[in-house]
């Protein structure tokens, strides 16, 4: 049986998957398997999957009907047989050593999860190095609580630097926790954020290294850049979701405002979604449902209880006139903006 399962979702990818693919099979540790996930793409993705695995007896390949990313990846959660999981989405790639620096800090430390930093890749080929979830080192349960499950519940707005992005594709799991506590993905937008709470409430020790491991690529077309009509209903399901996880791990007594952080940071990301390019209703009609989103009970007690800090030049804009109940002016904005 293979050390590690490296699963990746493929919907839509023929232009990216062959590198996404070749730099998982090309890594200095070659103890794993690929499980490419064929979610019922409609062009040739499902037949580059077959191709890759004809070539290399560590691919397995599944072909299912569409039904989004969390249901691509739990069916190769089922289906692994490694001692560790990663993931990839088909639009990225690994650097060479990734796995190899991964697996040996939690193998150094004794960890049942290693996780480390990753490079922002832009499409004119730019890149950035991003921190890790923490600084390099081994963290204990109450650590890792404190670090990582309480940051992504969290009280981030007007805190930066305890904002933590749910990115599973930095870290190397242990199947036998995801198995023995059934945690699965679920939903078709922050079912990461989800994932990473419920598997860090687990964990009792994690190995960080200081390294990237992960080449994200800032894909224009990607699910977290388009416009996403159904953005609300999948949000108010996240909550809800989100709800259940802190009450059955009693999470939250240390942060009375959760919930409204929560709303805010999902309010700002709604803004973005209605106003984006791609969206074809008109900047009325936009404006009309970002008014209507506000005055939600649940959205509009987040934004009477807090006031935005310390955010980024843009969001502090939006978050202002969304206190001030200037639509119009955000309305002008963004139509401004989308005319570049």
């Amino acid at each position: 049986m293979p050390e590690i399962s490296v699963i990746v979702p493929v919907y839509r990818a023929e232009a990216f998957l062959r590198k996404c693919a070749d730099s998982i099979l090309s890594q200095s540790f070659s103890d794993l398997e690929l499980l490419l996930v064929d979610d019922g793409s409609p062009d040739n993705s499902g037949a580059l999957c077959d191709q890759i695995a004809q070539a290399d007896g560590r691919v397995r390949v599944f072909h299912k009907e569409n039904g989004g990313v969390s249901s691509a990846r739990n069916l190769g959660m089922a289906q692994a047989r490694g001692t560790y999981l990663a993931f990839a989405d088909s639009d990225d790639w690994l650097p060479p050593n990734a796995l190899e620096t991964l697996y040996g800090a939690l193998g150094a430390a004794g960890a049942d999860t290693a996780g480390g930093a990753h490079y922002r890749v832009e499409v004119d080929g730019r890149q950035e190095k991003e921190p890790g979830a923490l600084p390099a080192g081994t963290y204990g349960p109450g650590e890792i609580r404190t670090g990582i499950v309480d940051r992504l519940l969290g009280e981030r707005m007007g805190k930066p630097g305890e904002v933590l992005n749910g990115f599973i594709w930095r870290f190397l799991f242990s199947r036998e926790i995801i198995q023995s506590q059934n945690i699965t993905f679920a939903g078709a937008y922050l079912e990461d954020e989800l994932f990473l709470m419920e598997y860090f409430c687990y964990a009792q020790k994690l190995a960080m290294v200081d390294q990237p491991v992960y080449y994200y690529l800032q894909n224009p077309v990607s699910v977290t850049r388009r416009y996403l009509p159904e953005y609300m209903q999948t949000f108010q399901s996240f909550m809800k979701a989100k709800e259940a996880l802190a009450q059955r791990q009693g999470l939250g007594d240390n942060l009375p405002l959760w919930r409204e952080n929560s709303y805010w940071s999902g309010l700002l990301i709604a803004i973005g979604n209605e106003f984006a390019a791609s969206n074809a209703a008109s900047l009325a009609e936009k404006r009309r449902r970002i008014r209507g989103i506000c005055q939600l009970p649940a959205m509009a007690q987040a934004i009477r209880a807090i006031h935005p800090q310390g955010l980024g030049r843009n969001k502090q804009m939006v978050a202002d006139l969304v206190r001030r109940r200037q639509f119009f002016l955000l309305s002008v904005l963004y139509g401004l903006k989308n005319r570049k």
